[in-house]
């Protein structure tokens, strides 16, 4: 496990935060395919809380694409970096995901966060921040719409329908299991749409959420435990 400070120069205030997302948006890359559906590797990323303690613990957890069999695992635990502010959550996250993607043995490949990348108030959600930053590929699978709109899709796993800012597409309800409330993607960087709902239907043979994220959800509640516990 991982120790981590707030980064010199983080930002402290809405504005601040704000301001760096704007710098950093226009880098999102979007014209790229990313790696196909089912190959190489994928990683989940996740984060646990413990706000009485100032404490935040992050995993991330390697699956081989094809057997969806864990490959490595790695946790950060650190102090947290920014208070709850909606649309601005990634700036609470980013120090300690960072620090357990780069405490991994092996390249992440792509790589899958518990929340928005596109579908966000500002079009910069963790997904697209972390794959600024980082150069990685990256999407967004969460399990609510945010502040945006959608027509339920139909029944059938593997059905989608565009979640929607007024008339643009910000990313799909997808339906990963028949008759099961949809979840919702979004492109973080370098990954198209279209491949990131076959990557996050890859990742959900048995369960709603993608096996990345239940993996590195277990990880980061643990480690945040452990945290805890030894304070």
């Amino acid at each position: 496990m991982t120790t981590v400070d707030i980064p010199a120069g983080w930002p402290a205030t809405e504005d601040a935060a704000r301001a760096v997302q704007d710098e950093l948006r226009v880098r999102v890359v979007l014209d790229e395919p990313g790696p196909p559906p089912g190959t190489g590797y994928v990683t989940g990323v996740d984060v646990a809380y413990d706000d009485e303690r100032d404490v935040v613990a992050a995993a991330a957890v390697v699956l081989d694409a094809a057997s969806l069999e864990v490959v490595a695992e790695a946790t950060a635990v650190g102090r947290i970096s920014f208070p709850y502010v909606p649309g601005l959550l990634a700036f609470r996250e980013i120090p300690t995901v960072l620090a357990a993607l780069d405490a991994l043995p092996r390249p992440p490949g792509l790589v899958v966060c518990d929340g928005y990348g596109l579908a966000h108030p500002r079009r910069f959600g963790l997904a697209s921040h972390l794959g600024v930053l980082t150069g990685l590929p990256t999407i967004g699978v969460a399990k609510n719409p945010f502040t945006f709109t959608y027509d339920d899709p139909d029944a059938p796993r593997g059905s989608a329908s565009p979640l929607l800012a007024g008339d643009d597409e910000v990313g799909r309800a997808l339906r990963t299991r028949a008759g099961v409330k949809p979840v919702f993607v979004s492109v973080g960087h370098r990954v198209t749409l279209d491949d990131a709902c076959a990557h996050t239907l890859a990742l959900t043979p048995e369960f709603r959420l993608p096996e990345t994220t239940r993996r590195a959800d277990a990880l980061c509640r643990r480690a945040l435990q452990e945290a805890t516990t030894r304070h």
